[in-house]
């Protein structure tokens, strides 16, 4: 017996498991060998187990499950032969068949004369493609077929089923969401800091008498900017926002530096309801918490109520802000543009991820979008997981300053945002202080 080549080739290839367990199972069943369902189910259970990554394994796997006899080995090789192999086997190990009473007479011809034919499977060879080569067009099955992850990393996210939606948080949980590297207001040791820190540097010398024999250095801290994440669950979204609170838990668990919230008709904040092991609990806790659920937009009422309980307290200066909604406002498309202006005044970047984009023709008419533009650093669709590769670029964007090089590039300490009030707003832009530490709007707007 000759051994099965090592490998099926250079590409990947997906095998139709049910379909070649079937087609294999009845060629051995017309060849006389016992396979019956039950053993075709195993194999195809145990094609599970073993990867079938070369011809040899799928071999040996086959041969586990279908072969309880030594006698049966030579018809088992003749039939394997002539499904997965590039031409027919050699003469010297196909036998001739054995006859059952009720068989046709295809079953009745010996495995010699059925192995000529072309081959069955979907693995690529030679003998494939050649007119006239095939006489049994029932047989004819799609063994190689698109992987699942392949398809789901292109569809979009409205036209996925309730278990692919189920799927795709497996692929979202290997995006590697970094916001921007900031340089902070707090120092800490380095050899090679660009500063001298005096204070330590003299508590050192008292060692020596006094005489600061080595110079103790300092630097800025580097730390990760914050996230902050707003998702629209309104009616119009509805297709995308489980999709997206799964990228929200994906989000929630990439570092302690991410806040989520979602809205519609007002802001909720889900942050801690996504801080869950398990992502299915994570989003039926976020989805209670939300009730508001599929209903209206507001999306200027939910910026503004941002703005004035999280952002003036400190939690969009300086972060990354990503917006997903589809720019549908109910509400004053006017108030969408003071309070982005507010924000934008705070964030270090806003990015719009809007599932429309991807749409032919598509163009911000939308008045909350439209309002929205001018405020935004970039604007991408997010309509499907492949997509979903743009918004990680467009948060991990930076505006670069010099850098050493060899280092990562990191932005400069930002500059406190400018305290004055934005006409039509609630609350005046922050001072800088919290709600414990004296007032927060300057008291000559109070006047």
């Amino acid at each position: 017996m000759t051994d099965p080549p090592l490998a099926f080739g250079v590409e990947t290839i997906e095998l139709d498991l049910p379909e070649l367990a079937g087609t294999l199972s009845r060629r051995l069943r017309d060849a006389g060998l016992p396979a019956t369902p039950g053993r075709a189910i195993d194999f195809t259970s145990a094609l599970t187990l073993v990867r079938p990554v070369a011809r040899r394994r799928l071999y040996w796997t086959a041969r586990a499950v279908f072969v309880s006899d030594q006698a049966q080995v030579p018809i088992f090789d003749a039939v394997f032969a002539s499904v997965f192999a590039a031409g027919p086997p050699s003469p010297a190990i196909v036998p001739e068949a054995p006859t059952r009473a009720g068989t046709t007479d295809d079953a009745r011809r010996p495995a010699q004369a059925r192995s000529q034919e072309a081959p069955r499977s979907g693995i690529p060879s030679p003998a494939l493609g050649r007119a006239g080569e095939s006489d049994e067009a029932d047989l004819e099955l799609p063994l190689v077929r698109a992987s699942d992850e392949e398809r789901l990393r292109h569809t979009s996210f409205d036209r996925l089923e309730a278990h692919e939606l189920g799927r795709l948080y497996d692929l979202m949980s290997r995006l590697r969401l970094e916001t921007p590297l900031r340089q902070t207001r707090r120092y800490e040791r380095r050899r090679h800091g660009d500063r001298v820190d005096l204070r330590r540097t003299l508590r050192t010398g008292l060692r020596t008498a006094g005489d600061p024999v080595r110079l103790a250095r300092r630097r800025r801290r580097i730390a990760r900017r914050r996230l902050v994440l707003l998702c629209d669950i309104s009616g119009s979204m509805e297709p995308y926002a489980r999709a997206y609170l799964q990228f929200l838990t994906c989000a929630a668990g990439s570092g302690p530096n991410a806040e989520a919230f979602v809205f519609a008709t007002r802001l909720t904040r889900i942050t801690r309801a996504l801080a869950s092991r398990s992502p299915d609990r994570a989003i039926q806790r976020a989805a209670a918490a939300a009730p508001d659920w599929s209903s209206g937009t507001r999306i200027g009422d939910a910026l503004r109520e941002f703005n004035d309980r999280h952002g003036r307290r400190g939690m969009a200066r300086g972060a990354v802000v990503v917006i997903m909604s589809d720019g549908w406002e109910r509400g004053d498309p006017e108030l969408v543009g003071r309070e982005l202006e507010r924000l934008a005044r705070l964030a270090h970047r806003i990015v719009w991820v809007n599932p429309r984009v991807a749409a032919d023709g598509f163009a911000a008419r939308s008045g909350g979008m439209a309002a929205a533009l001018p405020y935004c650093d970039a604007l991408v669709s997010g309509h499907s997981f492949e997509a979903l590769g743009e918004v990680v670029d467009a948060i991990r964007a930076n505006r670069w300053t010099a850098a050493p090089a060899g280092d990562d590039p990191v932005d400069e300490v930002e500059a406190w945002a400018s305290a004055t009030p934005v006409a039509g707003s609630s609350v005046g832009m922050p001072s800088g202080h919290g709600p414990s530490r004296g007032k927060t709007t300057p008291g000559w707007i109070a006047e």
